[in-house]
């Protein structure tokens, strides 16, 4: 008798929705992301979802810990707020057969990748697409923690224990744990991890000045804002992979639409953001400060990851060269503002 195959976690997830072989018009494999197995799959009946399973490897950051929990959270918050480009949840719960963690099936969204858009000067499309997404992202950060027991700031998964009553106590427990990550997995950093703690814990103070735990997605490269429609007449079809968000600061939404570049030189975006808010962002010292903080914790993510993903030694020094320099800067930033 011979043996059978193995189910793959896409099966058992697409079996727990009802749906077989048969009913799969086709399957894509989507890449672009670091962590999750992501599959788009279009049924017969015109159904077209996005599944995301957990990766099978155990070696991760320790804010990782079911990033999922997080994507539900963000999607499910965000619906409302962010209209027809957040996807819709249609399912998610834990996969008994998986050691790693929950699945999550949801819709797909129309587009491709902003950076694979190929936009144009001459179309005009990349100024009001900036302005869309700073409503889009406005809108968001007017969405707060639900209420009740078990509130607060951190993220939804609680991979470092709870949430937190204060930013301060939630945003330096995620740095503890990234610079916990840079210790055990040797990471190259440009600074000893007792210099960077020292540095961001004298700028600590001016996260209390947040007292709102706001809707954060904290992931907003291109490559996880869908644009739709034709030159001329682009939009966002969607905002994609929340499952990095927490509750948070809002200003640390502000460090990825312009990853090694100045938000404040955006003006698209920072108008668009101001129409959705009702007030222009105002760049005070002490907010300069959060987000060169914020932008040190993105940063020093970049770098400590490279490890437990096995990029190998060309990608890791390539990454070095672009992310260790604007590190070097942002900790300068906050040692002068702290």
């Amino acid at each position: 008798m011979s043996e059978q195959a193995p189910v793959t976690p896409l099966a058992r997830v697409l079996a727990a929705l009802g749906a077989g072989e048969r009913d799969i018009a086709s399957r894509v494999t989507l890449t672009g992301g670091t962590y999750n197995t992501v599959t788009r799959v279009t049924l017969t009946d015109g159904r077209d979802w996005v599944v995301k399973t957990p990766p099978p490897h155990t070696a991760a950051l320790r804010y990782e810990r079911d990033l999922l929990v997080n994507e539900v959270t963000f999607y499910t918050a965000a619906a409302r707020a962010g209209g027809p480009v957040i996807p819709r949840v249609v399912r998610s719960e834990a996969d008994p057969a998986s050691p790693t963690g929950a699945y999550l099936v949801m819709t797909a969204r129309p587009g491709r990748p902003w950076h694979e858009a190929g936009l144009t000067a001459d179309a005009g499309d990349e100024p009001r697409l900036r302005a869309e997404l700073g409503r889009l992202v406005g809108r968001l950060h007017a969405v707060t923690a639900p209420a009740g027991p078990g509130s607060g700031f951190g993220y939804p998964a609680e991979p470092f224990g709870p949430l937190s009553p204060t930013w301060r106590t939630a945003f330096t427990a995620m740095t503890e744990a990234v610079l916990a990550d840079a210790d055990a997995y040797r990471a190259r950093l440009p600074y000893p991890v007792g210099h960077i703690r020292t540095v961001l814990a004298g700028a600590a103070r001016l996260l209390d000045e947040v007292a709102r735990p706001a809707l954060v997605h904290f992931d907003l490269w291109p490559g996880n804002l869908l644009v739709a429609g034709e030159p001329g007449a682009r939009t966002i079809g969607g905002i994609i992979d929340g499952e990095r968000m927490f509750w948070g600061d809002p200003v640390a939404d502000f460090v990825s639409p312009a990853l090694f570049g100045d938000i404040e030189q955006d003006r698209d975006f920072l108008d668009g953001y101001a129409r959705s808010t009702g007030g222009a962002v105002e760049f005070t010292d002490s907010l300069r400060t959060r987000l060169a903080l914020y932008r040190s914790y993105l940063y020093l993510i970049m770098l400590v990851e490279t490890v437990p993903r096995g990029v190998g030694p060309e990608a890791a020094e390539a990454t070095w060269e672009s992310v260790a320099p604007h590190l070097v800067d942002a900790l300068d930033r906050v040692r002068q503002g702290g």
